[in-house]
């Protein structure tokens, strides 16, 4: 028979620190890139896009005396479609029940109108612990780090305030061990085998997506969306993936498969290098393009996509 929930409450040891952290910003500020350097490895997909994330994807990192789940949150933004609100909606509701929030701020663009609504959802966040985190510290001259630490520090109440380089691994560290002593006491939340919390299939799609963006910066990426239709894993150990590639119109169809068929074997070929990585196996990687008009407008493509919030 199970023990009650006091007799687990009074089995977990206090030593031991474990809790959710929230990573919140505005659109490329280095949310992505800086879970990516916590854990290590690629989880997250990076682009110089805008609104590259679109998937709340937690990540588990253990210590010998914490367990973190971070969580990677979309960029926040001013909504244009019902896509971007769904996006928006994902980011904040990960401010109502986590521990730790970190507040991203780019060290090397102003600080605006639109940090300073991110910062009042921050501010009315019910995390004990509130970080600021300047990042892009590699490409930031002294000045600008500390012009911008005086700006965002007075946009709300941080308890403190810390710089980072992700692509450096400057102060990477240092982040898990600040926020790691901020947690509160409690047991491991996920099994120390499980590094995040997307499927196969998400993650996936989100290689593909990546590729995508980052061939095809101008033309088309806030249209594209991506999902993963099916993986067959063959007795060999290697794996026959399906993925739908979803643009808004005929003439975006036409840049994703590029002339001959060139650039959508280019993304394919690319997306099944990380896709190899991440399974450890030899993959086969079949992608299709579809037209569907204006799905960023339409709820129902928008949850069949796996973007909309929980």
């Amino acid at each position: 028979m199970g023990g009650s929930s006091t007799d687990q409450q009074a089995n977990v040891d206090r030593t031991f620190r474990s809790g959710f952290v929230a990573l919140v910003g505005r659109p490329s500020v280095g949310k992505s890139t800086l879970l990516n350097a916590v854990m290590g490895a690629k989880l997250a997909i990076t682009s110089p896009v805008a609104q590259t994330t679109r998937r709340r994807m937690r990540a588990v990192v253990n210590t010998d005396s914490s367990q973190l789940v971070i969580v990677d949150t979309p960029g926040l933004h001013k909504p244009k479609d019902a896509l971007g609100k769904e996006l928006n909606k994902v980011a904040l509701a990960e401010l109502a029940d986590v521990d730790v929030v970190a507040f991203l701020i780019d060290a090397t663009k102003p600080v605006g109108r639109g940090d300073e609504w991110v910062a009042k959802h921050v501010e009315g966040s019910g995390a004990t612990f509130k970080l600021l985190v300047i990042t892009k510290a590699d490409i930031a001259k002294p000045d600008q780090v500390s012009s911008q630490i005086e700006a965002a520090s007075s946009l709300a109440h941080f308890d403190e305030t810390l710089v980072v380089s992700a692509r450096e691994g400057f102060n990477v560290d240092s982040f898990v061990g600040l926020v790691a002593s901020h947690l509160p006491a409690g047991p491991k939340w996920f099994p120390d085998d499980m590094d995040c919390d997307a499927t196969d299939e998400e993650l996936v799609a989100e290689y593909v997506r990546e590729k995508i963006l980052n061939n095809l910066r101008q033309e088309v990426p806030h249209s594209v969306g991506v999902i993963c239709e099916d993986i067959e894993w063959a007795k060999d150990g290697h794996a026959s993936i399906s993925a739908t590639v979803i643009v808004e119109r005929e003439g975006q169809k036409g840049i994703v498969i590029g002339r001959g068929g060139k650039m959508i074997k280019k993304i394919g070929t690319e997306a099944r290098r990380d896709i190899e990585r991440l399974f450890d196996c030899k993959c086969f990687l079949d992608l299709e393009v579809r037209v569907r008009p204006d799905w960023r407008r339409d709820q129902n493509e928008i949850r069949r996509l796996g973007y909309e919030a929980e």
